[in-house]
């Protein structure tokens, strides 16, 4: 039990632990003030000597915060040398075969003369073996010029032109739904920049392209996959559970945060000026499902049920297991050994009896400690208040024990923000928000996202709704 004052904490530490290296008599000698300050001190460097020892393995930091100059400590097993681990995939891993696709040519191979009679003649030939051979067509942009014919009437002499608006309602503007589609595609999708996609444009077709016709396809893009966002959003609010996470994002150099409510069908993303509970409700709108969230204070006080994110807890327990207080580490050591413990579980759940030691463990080690007043007592704290939304997983079907999804969706926008450095307006985060939706949402279905997109340009053009079936199909 810690006391309330530190100074005569102090004062009760037996001689055999004694932490300063002077004399507990220099110490009896030194003023109140004198010692206090020089305890705040303690304290203030311990604070940021584990501050400055923060990675992605003990704390919230990603990995791309991490030194590149500290290398990774090896796993060494304990009484026998390091294994070298083979390259490649593990033991058992599904192997990915080629498809084979719809053929554009086939070529009967006919065999050879009979090794055995030199005989030509076969009877009842056919394939045994398919090898496929994919190549792409030659890039080639096909250009229609429509000349507006003006003449003069044959009655009166008027001049008589053609107008636009006889031109067929797809060919008004300067590129089509699947050229549109492919820069939207370059730029949304895969990530390039609007230069780049200058230089794949002419690269591949022989077009010359300016910024800002760029500029116009990508918001063309944009203002056609609206309805695909709108849908995402319904079909994620429909869904019985949720992981939501957060990471900063720029518009304009201003500090934005980008949201994501995800679970393993669908995506949907949004910019939001704050990180408040104004900006999560913004997010879920209506939906009272079960959420998978982090300790962030806004996801608190959830109305259902909530899965707390095991793997932050893992990590602030391994920053516990790196103190140089001996009862903090060895708190921090068996706190991790609780939690991988429970994350097992999800591939296997426990039995009865151990569920209840395990629970009993957990109870003493977090009772042992919550009173303490450093960051053993604050997690410890936070844990006994939280006890409810850490076993969420085990009662509930299709619950996760960690919000590792989430933070793999905003992966790649994590990665994009590094890049290009953010949006540089509001159209700019509608954007992001629409085509990383449909990106993230197409691929958790195993859906190609380059029709999707050439079907709402085309409707878009021709003025009618998307196709949208491919979002019921799950």
């Amino acid at each position: 039990m810690p006391h309330d004052d530190p100074l005569l904490a102090v004062a009760n530490i037996p001689d055999e632990r004694w932490p300063f290296p002077f004399p507990r008599s220099d110490w009896d000698q030194a003023p109140p003030s004198v010692r206090a300050c020089l305890l705040s001190l303690l304290r203030r460097v311990e604070a940021l000597e584990a501050k400055l020892s923060e990675n992605s393995q003990n704390s919230s930091r990603p990995p791309s915060s991490d030194s590149p100059y500290r290398k990774p400590r090896s796993k060494k097993k304990s009484g026998a040398a390091k294994e070298k681990k083979k390259r490649g995939a593990r033991k058992g891993h599904k192997g990915a075969r080629q498809v084979l696709l719809e053929p554009s040519k086939v070529v009967d191979v006919p065999p050879g003369a009979c090794k055995r009679c030199g005989g030509t003649e076969i009877l009842d030939p056919e394939p045994y073996h398919t090898l496929q051979h994919i190549e792409m067509p030659e890039p080639r942009a096909e250009v229609t010029h429509h000349h507006l014919i003006q003449g003069r009437c044959a009655c009166c002499g008027h001049t008589v032109k053609a107008l636009i608006d006889q031109v067929p309602a797809p060919y008004r503007v300067g590129f089509g739904p699947r050229f549109t589609a492919f820069v939207g595609f370059l730029s949304g999708v895969v990530g390039v920049g609007r230069r780049d996609v200058q230089r794949v444009i002419h690269s591949l077709f022989g077009v010359s392209v300016s910024l800002g016709a760029v500029q116009k396809m990508v918001d063309r893009t944009s203002q056609a996959i609206e309805p695909h966002y709108e849908a995402i959003r319904e079909e994620v609010h429909s869904a019985p559970v949720n992981h939501v996470d957060e990471t900063t994002w720029r518009c304009e150099s201003k500090l934005h945060w980008l949201w994501v409510l995800t679970n393993r069908t669908a995506a949907y993303f949004q910019v939001h000026p704050r990180r408040s509970k104004e900006a999560f409700y913004a997010l879920i709108g209506a939906w009272k499902g079960i959420l998978v969230s982090d300790d962030y204070a806004c996801y608190r006080d959830w109305a259902n049920f909530q899965q707390k994110c095991l793997a932050h807890f893992i990590r602030r327990a391994q920053r516990l297991a790196e103190s140089k207080d001996p009862e903090i580490s060895r708190f921090g050591k068996a706190l991790k050994a609780e939690f991988k413990r429970m994350c097992a579980w999800a591939n296997a759940p426990p039995t009865v009896p151990e569920w209840n030691v395990h629970y009993m463990r957990m109870i003493k080690l977090l009772r042992a400690h919550q009173d303490r007043r450093d960051e053993a007592g604050r997690l410890a704290r936070a844990l006994m208040r939280q006890l409810d939304d850490l076993w969420v997983y085990l009662e509930h079907e299709g619950v996760e024990p960690t919000n590792n999804l989430a933070e793999r969706t905003l992966r790649f926008l994590v990665i994009r923000r590094k890049v290009s450095g953010g949006t540089q307006s509001g159209k700019g985060n509608r954007w992001i928000e629409r085509i990383a939706s449909l990106r993230e949402t197409c691929r958790m279905r195993g859906l190609r996202t380059y029709p999707i997109l050439v079907d709402a340009l085309q409707g878009l053009f021709e003025g009618r709704a998307p196709e949208m079936s491919w979002l019921a199909s799950t």
